[in-house]
């Protein structure tokens, strides 16, 4: 029997329109991995403020990045990662994709599975560097979905890869090309983080220092020199702190500072997505003209990228104890 191997991605709506974002919205921030607080009073907010309202403004941005033939842009990726991916490893495996909320669904996925009986599965989160509101999140959602069935394979899960060589090699190759094709060099090199409160991390969660890792190592394969490149964090979401220094503020001060050409690259991103492709893209980019930059240049994320698609094989063979065929 092939062995399967269950890629697990955040999510996306389903479409642009507000009905579409506000399940996704509902179910995201739903999660207590996500937002961990009084879960009465985060009721009462989450469905007396935040939804009547969020979704008409997130479903704007949605509808920047939404392309007609292709979709969302962070599950048209996945699927391609996936079908790269089973590409890679060959007749022995079987690749699905599930999302934590959306669709493709987690419990349709593992029903199928069940239904196959299969009797082990390597579970590889699309998050380079743990959080407990990504990784373990996503395992939560697995795990709800084995709990329902009678036999439960033998799950294997990969660890974070934010420095393993052959993930840091491809973020290299990427930001590498990406750089060879501008006409002029960038004058900074920006790496943004999703962000996270402090509190989670003061609470324990190892985010921040895998993410330290994993730039000192991209950075250092990268051959940047000090004063050159800065690490960041966006998508900030409440009226807590969350880690800095923030992506937004870190432009104005770079642009304030003289610099006028600008590369922001997302490591801790898989694929693109919203946070990708508007909120850098977009957003950022309008916040670094607004305070006199003149050219800020997003890299994509990883993507469906050969060396990703490689150092994702070489890590599922080293955690199955399989050989590459």
């Amino acid at each position: 029997m092939k062995i399967p191997v269950l890629l697990l991605q955040l999510g996306t709506p389903d479409d642009p329109s507000v009905p579409a974002v506000r399940r996704y919205l509902r179910e995201f921030l739903s999660d207590p991995r996500v937002v961990e607080t009084n879960r009465q009073g985060w009721w009462f907010i989450l469905n007396g403020i935040v939804l009547p309202f969020r979704p008409a403004r997130s479903a704007e941005k949605y509808r920047r990045i939404w392309d007609p033939e292709k979709g969302m842009p962070l599950l048209h990726y996945s699927r391609q990662q996936a079908a790269d991916l089973q590409a890679a490893l060959g007749l022995r495996f079987r690749v699905e994709l599930a999302m934590r909320y959306g669709q493709p669904n987690i419990r349709d996925v593992i029903r199928r599975l069940a239904a196959d009986r299969v009797g082990r599965l390597i579970v590889v989160p699309m998050y380079p560097h743990y959080s407990a509101t990504t990784t373990a999140s996503a395992l939560d959602g697995l795990f709800a979905a084995l709990a329902r069935e009678r036999v439960v394979p033998a799950v294997t899960v990969v660890p974070p890869y934010y420095d393993d060589p052959g993930f840091v090699e491809a973020q290299a190759a990427l930001i590498t090309s990406v750089l060879a094709a501008l006409p002029q060099p960038p004058d900074h090199y920006l790496l943004s983080y999703h962000g996270i409160p402090q509190r989670y991390a003061k609470a324990g969660d190892p985010y921040a220092q895998h993410v330290e890792r994993g730039t000192q190592a991209l950075v250092r394969l990268l051959g940047w020199p000090k004063g050159r490149w800065s690490r960041t964090y966006q998508s900030l979401f409440g009226r807590e702190e969350w880690l800095k220094p923030y992506t937004e503020e870190k432009v104005k001060e770079l642009a304030h500072a003289g610099k006028k050409r600008l590369v922001v690259a997302t490591p801790g991103f898989t694929a693109d997505c919203l946070e990708t492709i508007d909120e850098i893209g977009f957003e950022v980019r309008q916040v670094f003209e607004a305070a006199g930059g003149e050219q800020l240049h997003r890299c994509p994320c990883v993507n469906a990228h050969p060396k990703f698609v490689e150092a994702l094989a070489r890590l599922v063979h080293k955690t199955s104890g399989t050989a590459p065929a």
